[in-house]
């Protein structure tokens, strides 16, 4: 049985955890500590956990194996080498920490104590990204030079964010450093880590944090990648595009459509655009995966050095924004 302690209720996430750990037999949340304890009261009542207003206090107790961290990301850095010192399995959510430095000492921390670390990033567990990243990997798109990732929502144009979101000192940002961190950790994955970055934020519905928001990344081989996000877009699936010199992938919502000069029909010549029809198998949640590689020693597929590089990529995006100019990772 994995005995696990909800750090803060600040997440919008933190409570879909909540549940997913509850949802499991071998899963047993126990405590609650909030950086607003009326918050952490209510969240511990309404899944029946006790709540403890003291962080150290928490770390202390038999019945903490494990923490979901959902703390303002401010919070991170202190919060996450706390619980490492104290000898306990770490579920983040993203971003791991608002600059380098910040990243390497939670690095550092982590790896010292041994305990098993988990980030959230669910975009790498769904078939279409898996596809993606398997096409890239096969080849079928011949030399990719240009990727494309668009992730947005209407949560400041519609009202639905939570105010703290557009907390500058809690969350050193808006879109980007939130929703914006999907394709941020996706990029790198399937296209590797860029050279240089220049980002374009812009407020549209007014508040301190960026609510629209591009970066535009340049790798040394000479192709592209932009990431794509904001609060302010209503009815906009999700958007991942490869572009190669033999190629194209394009994943739209649910549809994933490639065309490839490598992929021939029984007449040699290729076959135009088609709709895959097998696609890879979703991959375990990243709360599943968090909890079976502490209890029963299985893969966690992103770890510490994803963790780290998503910093890295939004340290960059966000100096680039501050200088307005390319800046190198």
């Amino acid at each position: 049985m994995l005995k696990v302690a909800m750090l803060s209720r600040w997440h919008v996430h933190a409570e879909g955890y909540a549940h997913e750990f509850k949802s499991r037999d071998d899963v047993q949340l126990t405590v609650v500590w909030d950086e607003e304890p009326e918050k952490g009261k209510e969240f511990a009542k309404q899944f029946n956990m006790d709540f403890e207003p003291d962080l150290d206090k928490l770390l202390c107790r038999d019945d903490v194996d494990a923490v979901c961290i959902n703390t303002p990301t401010n919070k991170h850095p202190e919060v996450i080498q706390k619980c490492a010192k104290a000898g306990k399995h770490i579920f983040t959510e993203k971003v791991l920490a608002l600059t380098n430095d910040e990243a390497t000492q939670i690095r550092k921390a982590v790896e010292e104590s041994g305990v098993k670390f988990c980030i959230s990033f669910p975009h790498r567990t769904f078939s279409h990204n898996l596809f993606a990243k398997k096409v890239m990997d096969e080849g079928l798109l011949g030399d990719v030079n240009y990727m494309r990732v668009r992730n947005a929502h209407n949560g400041a144009s519609a009202g639905w964010l939570p105010p703290h979101f557009y907390d500058e000192a809690q969350c050193d940002g808006g879109a980007m450093i939130d929703l914006g961190a999907h394709p941020m950790y996706l990029i790198p994955w399937i296209m590797g880590k860029p050279a240089e970055v220049a980002s374009a934020f812009t407020h549209v519905t007014g508040h301190a944090v960026e609510d629209n928001a591009v970066t535009v990344m340049k790798y040394e081989n000479g192709a592209v990648a932009v990431s794509e996000t904001g609060f302010v877009t209503g009815f906009c699936p999700f958007m991942l595009e490869l572009y190669g010199t033999d190629g194209s992938l394009i994943i739209s919502g649910e549809e994933v459509k490639l065309i490839s000069s490598k992929l021939n029909d029984k007449t040699g010549e290729y076959s135009g655009w088609i709709n895959p029809g097998n696609l890879p198998a979703p991959l375990p949640s990243p709360i599943i995966q968090f909890v079976e590689g502490v209890l029963y020693g299985k893969e966690i597929i992103f770890g510490m050095d994803d963790a780290v590089t998503l910093t890295e990529m939004m340290d960059a995006a966000y100096r680039s924004h501050k200088q307005g100019a390319f800046v190198s990772l």
